[in-house]
């Protein structure tokens, strides 16, 4: 058995495929690896994400677009972090990532690190940015 831990992130709002482009746009050296759609005969909308594989900077997500309407959704307690290298880097990330969305922190030295913040996207998926 094959143990590897990856990231699934499952949408309600059949925003699977924009997410997952819109994340791979973002971010340099990513790639859609595998997309399996629901066909006509459901249980999901036609042409929605059953599950797509994809990298990001070479670590693999998983996304789904939920035929199900669950009372839950993504929460901020688990995001992830962005290690940026420059200051272009970060404040690229902070301004697409926060377009439509919710900064949790704006961009700042808190003391802990010479710039970071912390955004919840249009998505609702959260994203700690920390220059390296």
């Amino acid at each position: 058995m094959k143990k590897q831990i990856t990231t699934f992130l499952t949408f309600q709002d059949n925003k699977a495929e924009e997410a997952m482009n819109f994340y791979i746009d973002l971010f340099d050296n990513s790639k859609v690896i595998e997309v399996q759609r629901y066909g006509k005969d459901g249980p999901g909308k036609e042409g929605t994400i059953i599950k797509a594989i994809f990298e990001l900077t070479g670590k693999q997500f998983i996304c789904s677009d939920s035929f199900i309407q669950h009372e839950w959704n993504f929460t901020p307690a688990i995001s992830n972090w962005v290690a940026c290298e420059t200051k272009e880097d970060i404040s690229h990330l902070f301004e697409k990532l926060s377009e439509s969305g919710d900064v949790k922190m704006p961009l700042d030295n808190y003391g802990f690190s010479k710039q970071f913040a912390f955004v919840e996207d249009r998505f609702g998926v959260s994203w700690q940015l920390n220059l390296e």
